[in-house]
C-alpha cells in the first residue's frame, strides 16, 4: 500500500519539527515537503502534489484559509487538514467553507493528528474542536453508521 504523502505548512519552525516527529512515527505517512506561509504552501502543493496538506491558519503573506481555497481550486486531489490554535465553531466553519476536509486544534494534535490524517487521507472528514467533535456530512470520522 502506498504511503500518504504530506505537506506540512506552519510559520513556526519548532511546530513543524514537532509535527514531523509525530508523523514520522507512522509507517503509513511520508512528509514530502514543508512551507512556512500560504504562498509557499500553494507553490509547494503545485510542485509536490501531496495527498494531504497539514495547514495552519494564521500565517504571513497569505493565511491558511486563502491558501486552502487556492489549493483546492488548483489541485483538488490534495486534501487539507487544518491545524489551528482557534477552536471556535466560526473558525471551523470558515475552514470547511475554504475546502478543508478536517480540522484539529493545536492543543489536540498529540491525541488526534494521526487519526485525523488517516481519516482525511481515506476521503473522510475530521473536524475537531476542544469542545466537541463537529460532524460533517452527518457522520463523525472513523464511525461507521
Amino acid at each position: 500500500m502506498a504511503r500518504t504523502r504530506l505537506l506540512i505548512v506552519d510559520d513556526h519552525e519548532v511546530f513543524r519539527k514537532g509535527l514531523r516527529s509525530l508523523v514520522e512515527s507512522s509507517a503509513d505517512l511520508e512528509i514530502c515537503g514543508e512551507a512556512s506561509n500560504g504562498l509557499e504552501a500553494v507553490e509547494a502543493a503545485r510542485k509536490l502534489l501531496p495527498d494531504v496538506i497539514v495547514m495552519d491558519i494564521s500565517m504571513p503573506h497569505m493565511n491558511g484559509l486563502e491558501a486552502t481555497k487556492q489549493i483546492r481550486k488548483e489541485i483538488p486531489q490534495s486534501r487539507v487538514l487544518v491545524l489551528s490554535q482557534h477552536d471556535s465553531s466560526h473558525i471551523v466553519t470558515a475552514a470547511i467553507e475554504a475546502g478543508a476536509a478536517g480540522y484539529v486544534t493545536k492543543s489536540q494534535v498529540a491525541h488526534y493528528l494521526l487519526v485525523a490524517l488517516e481519516a482525511v487521507a481515506a476521503g473522510q472528514s475530521f473536524p475537531w474542536t476542544d469542545a466537541e467533535a463537529v460532524p460533517l456530512n452527518g457522520k463523525r470520522a472513523g464511525v461507521k453508521e
